[in-house]
């Protein structure tokens, strides 16, 4: 079973995000594996565990910080590691897509695993354009998967807490939700010992995005922190006297 996971470095949203020009401060922020790529990564693993094969995680570096990313998937379970050299901080969710689905084609993969959105811009599409480009069917916002011969059940989420469970044929593209387990653990020294000893396949972008793309590209036009308008006022006492000051507020608001 050949078994490619499409990942994403992400500035990390645990920190402040600095704003240079029109986009964020690269050279001021860490670099994490996007958390729905993570789950990508586990579930790859959990059907490389059932069934066999490889499991190979592609990415393109866009800033020169995927390397820590791609050794951490390593760890994490996977066999083989490409990065796709584009440097282009700019490049929007389709034209990565195109270049992701360059590269994994001539991997030829049976089953195509990518996180159902990235925790940076909430885009949710390169799974779904993956899937266009390499003419394979596309389930997303997935939570379990199961491959028995050329045939994959899904776990598919909808909104109000209902599922559904689907039937493809391989090949295919999953954008993943959550693993049926939660991500493995992958201690600091064996990402350390990874990063010392694994080799990552260089691969060259090629591709473009579809005309219809190229002709309304997505441009950030505009970047800044929000903006602050008020502050918040923090009542103290026993629960009788903020329960009477919340009255009163609500009171002068013409709101009680």
């Amino acid at each position: 079973m050949n078994i490619v996971v499409a990942i994403k470095h992400i500035p990390s949203i645990a920190d402040d995000l600095p704003v240079k020009g029109n986009n964020v401060d690269f050279d001021s922020v860490d670099f994490v594996l996007n958390e729905f790529d993570e789950q990508s990564i586990e579930q790859a693993a959990l059907v490389k565990e059932a069934v066999g094969g490889t499991v190979t995680v592609v990415g393109v570096d866009l800033i020169g910080e995927l390397d820590n990313v791609l050794h951490l998937a390593l760890a994490k379970g996977a066999d083989k590691a490409v990065k796709v050299t584009a440097d282009e901080p700019g490049a929007d969710s389709h034209q990565q897509a195109r270049w992701l689905s360059e590269a994994i084609r001539g991997t030829s993969p049976d089953i195509v695993f990518a996180g159902v959105q990235a925790s940076n811009d909430l885009d949710g599409q390169i799974g779904a354009m993956i899937a266009a480009y390499l003419d394979m069917p596309y389930i997303g916002g997935v939570s379990s998967v199961e491959v028995s011969g050329n045939t994959a059940t899904v776990n598919k989420e909808f909104a109000g807490g209902v599922g559904a469970k689907y039937e493809a044929a391989l090949p295919m593209v999953v954008g993943v939700q959550a693993a049926s387990k939660p991500p493995r653990y992958a201690p600091i020294s064996k990402v350390r010992q990874i990063a010392q000893t694994a080799t990552i396949e260089k691969v060259a972008p090629t591709g473009e995005a579809s005309a219809d793309v190229r002709e309304r590209p997505l441009r950030i036009l505009k970047m800044a922190p929000p903006v602050v308008t008020g502050h918040a006022e923090m009542f103290t006492g026993s629960s009788k006297e903020v329960a009477a000051k919340i009255v009163e507020l609500l009171k002068n608001k013409g709101l009680a």
